[in-house]
């Protein structure tokens, strides 16, 4: 996996330095600079987004047994960062997330069987965003390659979509169980509690069809609010882009990013498909490299505080009684901490799973 990763990093950046090349950097430079302070505003959105994002798993929990929203979406900005900017196929920072939780006093089934809820919504959602795109690039009088492409890749992703759920809903305690043991032994995992609990918190949450129901308008909404990124960014480079054609964009945009799910940060996926996208409605390929570059700017923008914070919960955690941290605040007190000589102590975690003991020998 590891070294399929790295040659899928490697293509990726090849493509992307033979994109810039041909459509020249002093072009892409012009463009971006054209964009000004609409650059900062995609960030914002997206801080908007991925904070909405947070609202929308946080509604999924049972109300007796909510966490605090703040803390959700704390987490959420994590597993956003790590998936963003960290080799790990954009699903590691949703296994990470569902661990942090439960330092917020979140029991581990009940953070799993969440997790997972939210990423069937979110696939779901995507899904339709996907459709709603594609329909509405028809309607603009869009046909080719393009529509074609983009109908074979929701063929071959509803299947997978209904197995996914299928999986946690009959079929996929025994595979569940199996997975976990081939990938972390179980050791690791007993957080999430046994797997037959973190199945009967799957019922329960797919058993409350209004939570579902409202989880899914919410994350709905919050791809609209990704689209912004697009049209903020492209109008202030100049182009009289609407917001259908940007809804467009997007959307199919995101879904060439999750079919390149296995190249880190979907290096060259990305530029090559927001070339190819915004061709449709005349815009130069400088501009859309540009465009990328804009929402690089904005995965690092907000990766690295979550990264941070990250860190401040970790670190938070190793001191008895004591509230992991979360906010803002705490990635900045973070950051000043990491400038700070110190030394962990040796019995310390430094991730959050056991220190195996002084004289080597396991549990």
């Amino acid at each position: 996996m590891k070294r399929l990763t790295t040659l899928g990093l490697i293509a990726g950046l090849c493509t992307v330095i033979g994109l810039f090349v041909s459509s020249g950097p002093e072009a892409v430079a012009a463009a971006l600079w054209a964009s000004g302070w609409g650059a900062v505003l995609v960030v914002v959105a997206r801080v908007v987004a991925v904070a909405w994002a947070g609202l929308g798993w946080w509604v999924v929990f049972p109300r007796g047994e909510r966490p605090l929203l703040r803390d959700c979406v704390s987490v959420r900005f994590v597993r956003e960062g790590v998936n963003t900017l960290l080799p790990v196929a954009q699903v590691g920072g949703d296994l990470i997330g569902a661990r942090l939780l439960t330092l917020f006093r979140v029991p581990g089934a009940l953070s799993g069987a969440t997790t997972l809820v939210d990423l069937m919504i979110q696939a779901l959602t995507q899904f339709l965003f996907t459709v709603a795109g594609l329909g509405i690039l028809v309607a603009l009088g869009g046909d080719g390659p393009i529509v074609h492409y983009v109908g074979l890749g929701l063929i071959v992703a509803a299947p997978a979509l209904v197995a996914f759920y299928l999986v946690q809903r009959r079929f996929g305690q025994s595979l569940l169980q199996a997975a976990i043991n081939r990938f972390a032994g179980g050791r690791e995992w007993r957080i999430f509690g046994a797997v037959d609990v973190l199945f009967e918190r799957l019922r329960g949450l797919y058993a409350a069809r209004g939570r579902i129901v409202t989880a899914i308008g919410t994350h709905l909404f919050g791809w609209i609010i990704g689209t912004l990124e697009v049209w903020i960014a492209l109008r202030f480079m100049g182009y009289e882009v609407g917001f259908l054609e940007a809804i467009v964009i997007e959307s199919l945009a995101q879904a060439v990013r999750g079919a390149a799910f296995a190249v880190p940060g979907a290096l060259g996926a990305q530029e090559g498909g927001l070339i190819a996208l915004c061709a449709v409605f005349g815009i130069p390929a400088e501009a859309a490299l540009a465009l990328s570059l804009i929402k690089r700017l904005a995965d690092l923008a907000v990766g690295l505080p979550s990264l941070m914070l990250w860190h401040a919960m970790e670190d938070g955690r190793s001191e008895p009684g004591s509230r992991p941290a979360a906010g803002l605040g705490a990635a900045l007190r973070a950051l000043v901490r990491s400038r700070r000589p110190h030394a962990r102590r040796a019995h310390e975690p430094a991730f959050g799973y056991a220190a195996a003991p002084a004289d080597g020998k396991g549990e």
